[in-house]
């Protein structure tokens, strides 16, 4: 590879289809406030490299990122991209990763609003994360010891898998299909609403009106708290160790627990044939 360092760009296109190159100890801005300082490259490294300007990234193919930042300023700078690894890297710019694949994320903090729009094939480990709509429209997602906090998160999700991660996000998992959540806290109001197969196993599940308008749902082994109004009109599959606030209006299915404060099941214009079983054991200390 050939290397260039120590350097300073600005102009537009600065370093147009690098190839077979690594780009180590530079920086991305300037007055001549140049956009694409990298697009179209292919095959090359980045290395403690810093990016001030709009859209530096895309149409990138094979590439790998470490000890980099991208900074508030640096709008939208990976689209298109393809096959990169990202590792302990910080990214503010908003509307990162749009339409990539095959990207890992490592052990990096991402605060980025719109963050990984209609991508396939990203991964995140031991990463950070602060951002409202993150991974919209997304298929075959894989999270890992994540923390994460934000606003309507994961909707229109194909094929995700969350593991050991601490999720505070508002609205969810909207219309989204194909998710399985294990070992993990999931905190937000509205959680899951038109979701079809969710399945949460050994998750600690926190927040109002979760899981309403559910199709083949599934929790195993599960608490929740301050979980009010949960399950309305969900086909539900539910062992949950604990208490639950209120259930509303399970349309189908089988929830078990250990008490609920209240069943609530008031005239509706759907049928409405779910079964509320409390385990016995509790029930007899009632």
């Amino acid at each position: 590879m050939k290397i260039i360092k120590n350097q300073k760009f600005d102009q537009e296109r600065a370093l147009y289809n690098l190839c077979e190159t690594e780009v180590k100890h530079c920086v991305f801005a300037g007055q001549a406030d140049g956009e694409s300082a990298l697009k179209e490259a292919g095959n090359i490294k980045i290395t403690d490299c810093e990016f001030d300007l709009r859209y530096p990234m895309w149409h990138v193919k094979d590439f790998s990122m470490k000890d980099s930042i991208f900074s508030e300023t640096a709008r939208a700078p990976i689209w298109y991209a393809k096959n990169g690894d990202i590792n302990d890297t910080k990214i503010m710019g908003i509307k990162c990763l749009r339409e990539c694949q095959n990207v890992v994320i490592n052990n990096s903090e991402i605060n980025s609003p719109e963050f990984g729009w209609k991508s396939k094939n990203i991964e995140f480990n031991h990463t950070s994360i602060n951002s409202e709509y993150f991974l919209l429209d997304c298929e075959n997602i894989r999270l890992d010891n994540v923390k994460m906090s934000g606003k309507y998160s994961f909707q229109y999700i194909d094929d995700l898998y969350i593991t050991n991660s601490e999720l505070d996000t508002k609205d969810a998992f909207w219309h989204s299909k194909n998710i399985t959540v294990e070992n993990s806290v999931v905190k937000g109001e509205y959680l899951g609403w038109f979701s079809e197969n969710l399945k949460l196993v050994n998750c600690r599940i926190i927040g109002t009106q979760p899981l309403c308008y559910c199709n083949n749902l599934t929790l195993i082994n599960c608490t929740m708290e301050e979980t009010d109004l949960a399950f309305e009109y969900s086909d539900v599959n539910a062992e949950i160790i604990g208490n639950v606030v209120s259930i509303k209006n399970p349309k189908s299915g089988m929830i078990v627990v250990d008490s609920v404060g209240e069943i609530i099941k008031d005239s509706t214009l759907m049928e409405i044939n779910g079964t509320i079983k409390i385990r016995e054991k509790f029930r007899k200390k009632l």
